[in-house]
């Protein structure tokens, strides 16, 4: 996260309320929970400059579960909206594509390696709150797939 975007994030993000003790740093931890939302890590191999896996994948937990990103998103999106730096247009294409059943196949190449700095140039034409908007959304994604797995599955018993 740039720190444009995290200046423009802080001020939305819920503080602690020192009964369970102290937080870890914010920022650290939701750059590990964008890392893996981007990358698709799981949460056991992500990178120890997060911080301690279990720490950002609670705080994601619980931010899920609380709603506190569907929060976050809709600050976000006002605040934008509010600058100016959000474009509401809609785009629907209302035609079907069918595929063949035996279409569904694997991969022949490998998929193509990161390069450096390939995410701050796929941003550059962004302002800070456009790609804050856009990383938000990618993990409101996220939580929404999550819970609507959950709610298909039968409920676990012992």
């Amino acid at each position: 996260m740039t720190d444009a975007e995290w200046e423009r994030l802080r001020p939305f993000l819920p503080v602690s309320n020192n009964r369970c003790g102290r937080w870890r740093d914010h920022r650290q931890v939701i750059d590990g929970i964008l890392h893996r939302v981007r990358t698709g890590v799981h949460w056991r191999d992500l990178p120890e400059r997060f911080g301690p896996w279990k720490t950002v994948y609670e705080r994601h937990r619980q931010w899920s579960a609380d709603g506190t990103w569907e929060r976050l998103l809709r600050q976000v999106q006002a605040a934008a909206d509010a600058a100016g730096d959000i474009d509401w247009d809609i785009a629907v294409d209302s035609t079907i594509v069918r595929a063949h059943q035996h279409a569904a196949g694997a991969r022949t190449d490998p998929p193509p390696a990161p390069s450096k700095g390939g995410e701050q140039a796929e941003r550059q034409d962004e302002t800070p709150w456009q790609s804050l908007h856009g990383r938000l959304v990618e993990v409101v994604r996220e939580v929404r797939a999550w819970a609507a797995r959950g709610a298909a599955s039968p409920a676990n018993s012992t």
